[in-house]
């Protein structure tokens, strides 16, 4: 509040609040038309971005260097190359990148294939993607969601978000991902917990906001659309390095001064 109310005590009251309002009209009408409600938007949003920005321009987060567009083969044919991409982000849910990454490493070993894969046996399966997080479930999971990909898509993976989530272990955040990495199509933000938590803290939710589902909803209504795809890996690697889910690094953050949650010292 200190930027605003400064530089402006000699300005009068009502001259202030004047330059505040915003109307807006359909395009197409002029006087006489029902004003519509101003867009919200965050504010500082801009220059915390271009912050944030300047903050991830080595890319040298785990995310950078080991998340899941890192896993895949790139000399595979592309339809290999979108199934590895979904098994790498069925992988990482509630799991470090680098435990992704090997995991992912050591199933290329083996051909990672939508035949190897329904060839493989579930303890072996299990023995190869074993540290990952919930790794009995994601075997469960990879199986059933491979046997669907080979009888339903032709071994290919779906190319929507609404048939993506209906695969077993595939959640939004997963399905905006593959649509980014395997389809090159932006259909919506994707949510992990690291732009779940950021968002919050900056408060770049109108209100806040408990499930990353319900932030992506929200930033939805109000970030250009041209930056849903580079929001992801922008925020994610920004919350693994500075802005930590237990005792975030106020104090090395360029943004310290206009964030809304910073442990100013």
């Amino acid at each position: 509040a200190g930027n605003q109310i400064q530089g402006t005590a000699g300005i009068p009251r009502r001259s202030r609040r004047r330059k505040s309002v915003s109307i807006a009209y359909e395009p197409g009408q002029g006087d006489g038309a029902e004003p519509l409600r101003a867009r919200w938007e965050p504010r500082d949003w801009r220059e915390q971005l271009e912050r944030i920005r300047e903050m991830r321009r080595s890319r040298d987060a785990p995310v950078d260097e080991m998340g899941v567009q890192k896993c895949y083969d790139i000399s595979a044919p592309p339809q290999v190359m979108r199934y590895q991409v979904l098994l790498a982000l069925m992988l990482s849910s509630q799991t470090k990148d680098q435990v992704t990454s090997a995991a992912m490493l050591r199933l290329r070993r083996h051909g990672l294939t939508v035949d190897t894969v329904l060839q493989m046996d579930d303890e072996t399966l299990g023995q190869i993607i074993y540290p990952v997080g919930f790794w009995r479930n994601k075997v469960k999971y990879i199986k059933q969601t491979t046997a669907i990909l080979k009888q339903k898509y032709g071994g290919d993976i779906p190319s929507t978000v609404e048939e993506l989530v209906q695969l077993p272990g595939v959640g939004p955040k997963m399905a905006h991902l593959a649509m980014h990495i395997a389809w090159d199509s932006v259909a919506g933000i994707a949510v992990d917990t690291h732009v779940h938590r950021i968002s919050n803290r900056l408060k770049w939710v109108k209100k806040e906001t408990k499930h990353p589902e319900e932030t992506r909803v929200a930033l939805e209504e109000w970030l250009p659309r041209d930056l849903w795809k580079e929001i992801n890996w922008l925020l994610v690697g920004f919350g693994q390095q500075t802005c930590l889910p237990v005792n975030p690094r106020c104090s090395q953050c360029l943004n310290q001064d206009i964030c809304p949650a910073a442990k100013r010292l």
